[in-house]
């Protein structure tokens, strides 16, 4: 597989949800606000699936359009463009209500092969 083929993308998209909800696993929203580590890496996953997700062609998102994927870069957007004003809040919300149905749906197309 080529970097510019699709499946590259939605792979990454996959790898870095499950490995922010894997962070996450018994950890408490309080632990974002203690451990700068866990915020930190936490912010970058969440942005990497936000920019492979705007690298997937629209032909292709058109295709599976059970994928958020204008969120999923919107979230991107504002995680890098408001590095500043970061809502923890948010951030494990999106973590723990929003990766897993995301998760799913990626590894239906994974499985798909398409």
């Amino acid at each position: 597989m080529t970097r510019h083929n699709p499946m590259v993308r939605v792979h990454h998209m996959l790898d870095h949800s499950r490995e922010a909800v894997e962070m996450t696993r018994g950890r408490t929203r309080a632990d974002l606000d203690r451990d700068r580590l866990l915020n930190l890496a936490l912010v970058r996953l969440v942005e990497v699936i936000g920019e492979a997700a705007s690298r997937v062609p629209e032909e292709f998102r058109s295709r599976h359009p059970q994928v958020p994927w204008r969120q999923t870069v919107g979230m991107r957007n504002r995680l890098i463009h408001g590095y500043d004003t970061v809502n923890f809040d948010i951030l494990w919300t999106i973590i723990q209500e929003d990766l897993p149905p995301l998760i799913e749906q990626l590894e239906a197309i994974v499985r798909e092969g398409s």
